[in-house]
């Protein structure tokens, strides 16, 4: 697995750099021993989760006492979101970063998803980062949270 391309959806790059963090979070997908292939997503996640963890980040945080929705990680002012699984869930992600922001819980996010070609050997129907991005362009306008989209592959 490796850093392929990001995205920079209202000034989030620049919102990480300025927490000396945008290296981190994008080397984190650096992982030559993970290989993208149906069934690797468990390594995926459990990569990230070790990683974010020992940096002190928060995982499967409740966004809601009330209801089960969860975001992947979250420190300080900052979320991070991963999805490898079904393409449905991408824009909910995106609709719980931006529940998030409104609160005023987080003022930046980063949402990592696999690029089209790495999402084809994950499994059918996965969520990929082209169309992901393209979401965000046409609604950004919606989703104003500041959100450094990463893709990896």
């Amino acid at each position: 697995m490796r850093l392929e391309f990001v995205h920079d959806h209202h000034h989030a790059v620049s919102e990480w750099q300025a927490r000396d963090l945008y290296d981190w979070v994008t080397d984190v997908f650096a992982v030559p021993a993970i290989k993208l292939k149906p069934g690797c997503t468990n390594d995926i996640r459990a990569h990230i989760s070790s990683e974010f963890e020992k940096e002190g980040w928060a995982l499967n945080v409740k966004i809601d006492q009330e209801l089960r929705n969860t975001i992947s990680a979250i420190k300080d002012d900052l979320a991070f979101q991963i999805q490898t699984g079904n393409m449905s869930r991408a824009p909910y992600d995106l609709l719980k970063l931006q529940y998030l922001f409104q609160s005023k819980r987080i003022s930046t996010a980063a949402f990592a998803l696999p690029t089209k070609l790495a999402a084809s050997k994950i499994g059918s129907n996965v969520a990929y980062f082209e169309r992901i991005c393209k979401e965000l362009t046409v609604f950004d306008r919606v989703i104003t949270v500041p959100i450094l989209l990463i893709a990896f592959e």
